[in-house]
């Protein structure tokens, strides 16, 4: 099978999108998804996107992590397969599209920034000081000041894979306040099994638990992440988060074709 490819990343969080309206690649397989997303064998990326038809909506997003398997929402891959619809001319400036956890609006603006509609999130759980939050896809949240020197594969992993977390897996965040509106962070993301650059999902449960626990009603949160700086609007009452808008670059990187 000849596969045509396009590449995007979102804030460093690297993407393959295949064009799917014609269910040209229906049929791939979780072995072949990994492969295309391996950096050595592959294309390389964090993750595979299909843009597919769908009655009622733009466009469907099915998403699926780098080890092949199809995966919950992924909030840096919602922008990037909203520029990707751009380049289609499926859509102009802004979009309804749905995705594994609903639907989602999103717009781009005229400074390119890609800015995405999230669900909304009702706070329940947390663990001991640390915040676990659903954002349309599941994430541990701890604060440190020491986030640049953590081992962030040990430190992760210990978290990931206990006995709560180790069936289904979680997106494990790491926080440093870093201002009055401004944190800086690093995730470990589930299916991947590693870093990954930035995490959009990860971005914003990383800003509502900030939003908690310094007792923040609404506004922006900035949010620097190794590859690059977004921010998350939201309004919150109580432990509850509506209007949150997840806003930062998305960018085409190239093109091509590969053979499996």
């Amino acid at each position: 099978m000849n596969v045509k490819f396009h590449k995007y990343q979102g804030a460093g969080n690297d993407f393959i999108l295949l064009n799917n309206r014609y269910n040209s690649y229906t049929a791939l397989t979780e072995k072949q998804i990994k492969f295309l997303c391996d950096r050595h064998l592959g294309i390389g990326a964090d993750g595979l996107m299909l843009l597919e038809d769908l009655k009622g909506h733009d466009f469907k997003m099915v998403y699926y992590n780098s080890d092949g398997r199809q995966s919950t929402m992924c909030g840096n891959g919602g922008r990037c397969i909203v520029r990707f619809a751009q380049d289609l001319k499926i859509i102009s400036d802004a979009t309804n599209f749905l995705a594994i956890d609903g639907p989602h609006a999103a717009k781009i603006l005229e400074n390119g920034i890609v800015s995405l509609k999230m669900i909304d999130v009702k706070h329940e759980f947390m663990e001991g000081s640390d915040f676990v939050l659903n954002t349309g896809s599941p994430h541990y949240v701890t604060f440190t000041d020491a986030v640049s020197e953590l081992d962030i594969i040990e430190e992760a992993q210990a978290i990931r894979y206990s006995e709560p977390y180790r069936d289904h897996g979680i997106n494990v965040n790491f926080v440093k306040i870093a201002g009055e509106r401004s944190i800086e962070m690093r995730t470990y993301e589930r299916g991947v099994e590693d870093e990954t650059l930035s995490c959009g999902t990860g971005v914003v449960a990383a800003s509502l638990a900030f939003a908690l626990n310094k007792n923040l009603e609404t506004g922006r949160v900035k949010v620097t992440t190794k590859g690059g700086n977004l921010h998350v609007d939201f309004v919150r009452k109580g432990n509850e988060f509506s209007e949150i808008w997840l806003n930062g670059p998305a960018v085409k990187v190239f093109e091509g074709s590969i053979e499996i």
